[in-house]
């Protein structure tokens, strides 16, 4: 069984938004709502100012909040490591949007359920990339199989150095950076 995960390499993101575009269409998310982001950061102070450009979705975590809070156990964690839900048992209660660290869930609100990336596990099936991958025109996004020493994102952590975010909460994450500058938190 796959270990599947993402590696962001935030050096090579243009923030052409093709990754959010491709997310909405292949998985009909609804106006105003995001199973992916590019969110911009600013640091330093005027003039030594640099901005870094980051791809947030689910970090399909190793240690899910979100499914152990949900009490439907509509969330829940695939043998292939994926947090995935189970729509037709969401009640919509936002358990889950609460107690996600990351801010990947939503309520979507015209069909009353739980939302987030699931590494378009419905392209996986038919072995393809996750639709954010396959469009990435700076080849920043790489999926895989962690247990496959082979694979595209087992090289890119070996080959540079990465960060999760918010380690600190613990939650294991599954989606990797590599940084241009600066920290993850």
């Amino acid at each position: 069984m796959p270990k599947y995960a993402m590696v962001v390499d935030q050096r090579r993101c243009v923030a052409c938004m093709a990754c959010v575009v491709a997310c909405k269409k292949e998985n009909e998310v609804p106006p105003g709502q995001f199973r992916t982001r590019v969110v911009e950061l600013v640091e330093g102070e005027f003039p030594r100012l640099r901005m870094e450009l980051r791809s947030e979705l689910c970090n399909h975590c190793d240690n899910p909040p979100c499914v152990y809070n949900c009490p439907t156990g509509a969330s829940y964690k695939a043998a292939d490591g994926m947090v995935l839900l189970k729509k037709h048992r969401c009640v919509g209660c936002k358990a889950c949007v609460a107690s996600c660290p990351y801010d990947a869930r939503y309520i979507n609100e015209e069909k009353g359920f739980a939302d987030k990336c699931t590494f378009c596990s419905q392209r996986i099936a038919e072995g393809k990339q996750p639709a954010c991958v396959a469009t990435c025109i700076g080849k920043s996004r790489i999926f895989g199989d962690l247990d496959d020493p082979a694979s595209a994102v087992s090289a890119a952590l070996r080959d540079n150095h990465h960060e999760v975010l918010l380690a600190s909460a613990g939650t294991k994450p599954r989606v990797f950076y590599i940084k241009k500058f600066g920290t993850p938190e």
